[in-house]
């Protein structure tokens, strides 16, 4: 994939082997603005490979069609059910794999992150981070299912977590460089 493209976007994905959410934004002027929003059904696929196949297809498409710079994907997180941690660690790891091989940078934020960049609240409940989005969007998100608002607030999360990357906070890669740029912070 080039990466000359004019424009700035990111991908946002919420793993899953039964619904997978994606969303792409661009960002303009420092702002956000939503290109798609929308989810891949996977149950009716027979098995787990094919499954995975479809996410890996899928992810492509979506890059191949708007060029993202990044994806930021929802980390799996530990519940009660191991085997479902596994299916979505797969699920994960293959949209990752999609991404990487199309060289497009791939960043992982936990759900608890994810809702309090989009809430202020990390303990929020998915309805409340779709209303949210819908009000900073200007639009009505209820006909959308969870997994794509919380495709949105993936990528949402990234646009404010990477605000080096899209002109705003530099990131340092070593205290050297932070303190060059920063000489009174020495002592």
């Amino acid at each position: 994939m080039k990466k000359d493209h004019p424009t700035y976007r990111i991908l946002g994905v919420d793993p899953g082997t039964n619904i997978l959410g994606f969303a792409m934004i661009e960002i303009v002027q420092k702002k956000m603005k939503l290109l798609e929003l929308g989810v891949v059904h996977l149950s009716k696929f027979p098995n787990q490979p094919q499954k995975l196949k479809k996410i890996f297809e899928r992810i492509q498409t979506i890059i191949e069609v708007y060029r993202p710079r990044e994806l930021a994907i929802e980390a799996p997180f530990y519940g009660k059910n191991p085997q479902s941690m596994l299916k979505l660690g797969r699920a994960q790891g293959v949209a990752i794999a999609a991404a990487v091989t199309m060289e497009v940078t791939v960043s992982e934020y936990l759900p608890k992150k994810i809702k309090q960049s989009v809430t202020g609240n990390g303990n929020a409940a998915k309805e409340q981070v779709a209303a949210m989005l819908g009000n900073q969007f200007q639009i009505d998100l209820t006909d959308h299912y969870l997994d794509a608002t919380d495709a949105l607030a993936t990528a949402v999360c990234h646009f404010y977590q990477s605000s080096s990357a899209l002109g705003g906070k530099k990131q340092y890669t070593n205290w050297s460089s932070f303190l060059k740029d920063n000489p009174k912070r020495k002592g």
